[in-house]
């Protein structure tokens, strides 16, 4: 769809790092939006009478800043155009800070050594490349907290292509926050916020629900207009062959066209059965995703992976299908069974010792809340890798950190005696024991056991029938299966060869 220009006094604004190509991305914007674009780098130029970098050098950074402030405040107190780019380090500043509280603020996220290949040596702040670093990370957590929309791409179709889901936010819940996904087979957003569970407008045709017999009587009123509802029973056992071919039968008697689309309703087992159903329904209709767990706010919902599970192995039909847009609204969270929310925490953890840094640092915490921003946080990182790579080539290997000990617990006990998150869970205590991280070991151990999850094996589980179904992993390559390691929290390595022996001593150390 495309966006109309912006009204009133409320800008799109963008800010970000040096090199994050903000002035580029804020004049495609304005095409989009039918107006112009106006960059406070530019006006100060002028208003100085001087480039920026000569103006350093002779008054220093202290005299540019109180000169940057007043202007930027200007322009963003009665903006004079629909888009405005900020320079890198005019977020500074309080009083800007407390004037972009006014606007929609879209962070262009950029990584040290992009934004150092970008603006390295021609900038005033970006001679030495270790202070420039330090730089980044200190302002980092600045941009977070002001942005309202993160894109991690400048160029000009990416940005005309984000431009309408940004300027959605205007008539979104206050204080939704929107990323912008990105993978090779397509973009969309992904909204975050309270009071969001409804189903994407702009979306062609009908929408057909699908969702589990727990959720719909909670929140399928709230999923907006719909054709109709299809329900599945809750659970992992329910996310089968013979449950999809259901659903596609009932789409089909339900009148579905390929210009209608699926709205999947409910926790990962929903979002990745729905998911398949609408990639193989008339060869791939798009796919909402609406995440009412934990697990699939933080993970399941991203990234278009779907399928279904068979009797030899987890996952094991399936397609990969990006989903058309994403709803996670974490107040829904607040009727989730305490052992469905603790399975979560399982995915949380994971994705904080692939991520290291600040969200690390931040699961560490005794109790930390279940917030937007944790959510984000996750969201985020997931997003990162997947830009990078789609189909499991390489990097996004790593997200199946737990996962190959896991989905084995799950596979040898029919999926009926543990949760996924709590099968995750174990297989991280069990990929640390493969890492040879005693101490990270015992730490997660004890995040995992405060939250109430399991650590230790049941003795009543096969090891035999575990070690057979991670030989059968469908990740296995050449008669191979490469495990997720751990070096420590944001490091991270894949493919790793573990010999039999090792497996069975990491499971009978699972097994206390």
């Amino acid at each position: 769809m495309e966006a109309t220009a912006s009204v009133g006094e409320q800008a799109l604004v963008f800010i970000g790092f040096m090199g994050a190509g903000k002035t580029s991305a804020a004049r495609a914007a304005a095409e989009a939006l039918g107006g112009r674009a106006l960059d406070t780098d530019a006006v100060l130029e002028k208003r100085l009478g001087q480039p920026i970098e000569d103006y350093f050098a002779a008054h220093g950074e202290p005299a540019f800043r109180v000169h940057e402030e007043q202007v930027v405040c200007e322009l963003l107190d009665a903006p004079p155009a629909p888009v405005i780019s900020l320079g890198g380090g005019a977020v500074g500043s309080t009083r800007v800070r407390e004037a972009l509280q006014r606007h929609i603020v879209v962070l262009l996220d950029v990584d040290p050594a992009t934004a150092w290949r970008r603006a390295g040596g021609r900038r005033p702040l970006a001679r030495d490349r270790r202070r420039f670093d330090a730089l980044h990370a200190e302002r980092r957590p600045v941009y977070d907290g002001l942005a309202r929309a993160i894109l991690t791409d400048s160029a000009r179709d990416v940005v005309r292509r984000a431009v309408p889901a940004i300027d959605a936010l205007r008539e979104l819940p206050a204080g939704t926050r929107m990323l912008w996904a990105r993978s090779a087979s397509g973009d969309y957003p992904v909204y975050v916020g309270d009071d969001l569970l409804a189903a994407p407008r702009g979306l062609l045709g009908r929408a057909f629900l699908i969702t589990d017999e727990t959720v719909r009587p909670l929140y399928a009123a709230r999923a907006g207009e719909v054709a109709a509802v299809l329900a599945i029973p809750p659970g992992e056992a329910a996310k089968t062959w013979e449950q999809a071919g259901r659903v596609l039968r009932d789409l089909a008697i339900a009148g579905m066209e390929h210009d209608d689309h699926v709205v999947a309703l409910g926790g990962g087992v929903v979002g990745d059965l729905a998911g398949f159903c609408a990639a193989t329904y008339q060869r791939g209709v798009p796919v909402a995703q609406l995440p009412t767990t934990l697990v699939a706010q933080v993970d399941s919902a991203y990234g278009g992976k779907t399928g279904v599970d068979l009797p030899e192995g987890k996952n094991y039909a399936g397609a990969y299908h990006q989903p058309a847009a994403v709803h996670a609204d974490p107040s829904v969270l607040s009727t989730l069974a305490r052992e469905e929310l603790a399975a979560g925490w399982a995915e949380v953890i994971k994705t904080a010792l692939i991520a290291g840094g600040r969200l690390w640092e931040r699961v560490r915490l005794d109790a930390p809340a279940v917030d937007a921003d944790l959510i984000v946080a996750c969201a985020r990182t997931k997003l990162a890798v997947v830009e990078h790579d789609e189909r499991d080539s390489g990097r996004r290997q790593t997200l199946n950190l737990g996962h190959t000990v896991g989905h084995a617990i799950e596979t040898a006990t029919g999926y009926r005696r543990y949760r996924h998150g709590e099968a995750v869970g174990l297989g991280l205590l069990a990929a640390l024991s493969l890492s040879g991280r005693p101490a990270l070991r015992a730490e997660v151990a004890a995040l995992l056991a405060a939250r109430g999850l399991p650590t230790v094996l049941d003795p009543a589980v096969d090891h035999a029938a575990v070690l057979e179904a991670v030989q059968g992993d469908k990740k296995r390559r050449a008669g191979r299966v490469g495990f997720v390691l751990v070096e420590g929290p944001g490091d991270v390595r894949t493919g790793r060869s573990v010999p039999g022996g090792d497996l069975v001593g990491a499971l009978r150390e699972l097994s206390g």
